[in-house]
């Protein structure tokens, strides 16, 4: 074999070693090699991450924060309490805690560290407000908890999206409203496995997951919006304290409590403890999968 063939040979392995990087890493963002493959790579991009999105308030504000609370408005939720998984750079609690008429709380999650860093930076002052590091799989809240928990531009990107998409189902209260985005565009026909069709999410939500009045409104270029609201009938959450709302990741049973400074959390069951960032995010995602202790918790969160 001639030095010119080895040279072709080795040219076309790396063009077909740097496609399937691109594909991987870049146009499928690192959904197919696991969730922190994926945090990783946010973690990366997220100090570009609004630029590169081109982030409008204005659009925000008419496109998502006008439409929530007019659903909310017409189920007499005044005060409703708000979880946005995959929070991102948090922008939608941002364009919420911004309208006037918004008189809830939101809890934004994400598995993204640096994502949730720069959304702290954004929501600075908003008291009614807390970012959480934690992944979507086993949410540390208990059933039916929230009046709206919405999901935007992420459900694809979940390691077990149907089954993690059943963990928003469960948090959410009967009644209560469900948002979620759908991606359309024509990279959605090359991620095997990880889209839906609208109309075959729309039937999956109907008949896995018992809910109703499911509907589509178009968003952007690349994605629908899916609303649907939990069966049942319970009355609004409000803005209760995210002390009576937070579970154990580890125990899944106890109460996640605050010390008198919330710079800790201690678990009320097994006594696991969190920290608190300086940028007040409460990071969780180390206690997802650890064996519980088993113990009481320290005194410092139990006089909480």
């Amino acid at each position: 074999m001639n030095q010119v063939v080895i040279i072709f040979l080795i040219a076309i392995g790396l063009a077909l070693l740097g496609g399937i990087l691109w594909y991987l890493l870049w146009l499928t963002e690192g959904m197919y090699l696991g969730w922190r493959v994926v945090a990783l790579l946010y973690d990366l991009y997220a100090g570009r991450y609004d630029r590169a999105k081109r982030y409008d308030h204005v659009y925000e504000t008419f496109c998502l924060a006008r439409p929530i609370l007019s659903r909310l408005r017409q189920d007499s939720v005044t005060a409703p309490l708000v979880l946005d998984v995959a929070t991102g750079t948090g922008r939608l609690p941002h364009v919420l805690l911004e309208q006037d008429d918004f008189h809830g709380r939101v809890i934004g999650l994400d598995i993204s560290r640096q994502m949730l860093f720069h959304a702290a930076v954004k929501l600075f002052g908003h008291a009614r407000c807390h970012l959480i590091w934690h992944t979507v799989a086993a949410l540390p809240f208990f059933d039916d908890t929230f009046d709206l928990v919405t999901c935007l531009e992420a459900w694809e990107f979940f390691p077990h999206a149907r089954e993690d998409l059943r963990e928003l189902a469960r948090v959410l209260r009967p009644g209560g409203i469900m948002l979620i985005s759908n991606r359309t565009g024509p990279d959605s026909r090359v991620m095997p496995g990880k889209t839906l069709d609208t109309a075959s999410l729309q039937r999956w939500l109907t008949d896995e997951l018992g809910l109703i009045e499911v509907t589509c409104a178009r968003w952007q270029v690349d994605y629908d919006l899916i609303w649907a609201r939990k069966t049942g009938a319970s009355l609004p959450s409000g803005p209760r304290p995210l002390a009576e709302n937070l579970r154990c990741p580890a125990c899944e049973d106890g109460n996640l409590v605050p010390s008198a400074d919330e710079t800790a959390w201690a678990c009320t069951t097994c006594g696991q403890r969190v920290s608190t960032g300086e940028d007040g995010v409460i990071e969780l995602l180390p206690l997802y999968g650890r064996q519980p202790q088993r113990a009481s918790a320290p005194s410092s969160a139990r006089s909480e």
